[in-house]
């Protein structure tokens, strides 16, 4: 059985600037291997699939000009992975329109798939994140 908790956090200013960053890179994964995917299907006919992408991550964060990549933990990297392919399998099966590019603007969503512990207080909620 799957859990998932889904909780209303009031961070502070320096944990809104790391959530910031964390939305901003999972965003930038997703926008960068939608685009690797089209132009691979362009030339060749056929997408990339979602191991391959995993694969392609240390190798992202090893390049001088994206090591900023590593700021972010790794699971939540591998999660856009695996929802990007998810969703070209929901448009070739006709459930849903075909993957748009993700814009800073409007809602930000993130994925820590591991090590997230809950802490409630009487009048506040903390989330503390293992990274």
């Amino acid at each position: 059985m799957l859990k998932v908790v889904k909780v209303r956090i009031y961070p502070t200013e320096q944990q809104k600037i790391s959530l910031a960053q964390a939305f901003g890179t999972t965003r930038w994964v997703w926008n960068h291997f939608l685009a690797l995917t089209n132009q691979t299907y362009k030339e060749t006919g056929k997408g990339i699939a979602k191991y391959d992408m995993i694969k392609q991550l240390p190798k992202l964060k090893k390049q001088e000009e994206t090591e900023w990549l590593k700021q972010t933990y790794s699971q939540s990297l591998q999660s856009v992975c695996l929802n990007l392919s998810r969703a070209f399998v929901n448009f070739f099966e006709k459930r849903a329109k075909y993957p748009r590019f993700k814009s800073r603007h409007g809602r930000q969503s993130l994925i820590y798939p591991q090590n997230v512990k809950l802490y409630s207080l009487p009048s506040l909620l903390l989330v503390v994140f293992s990274i």
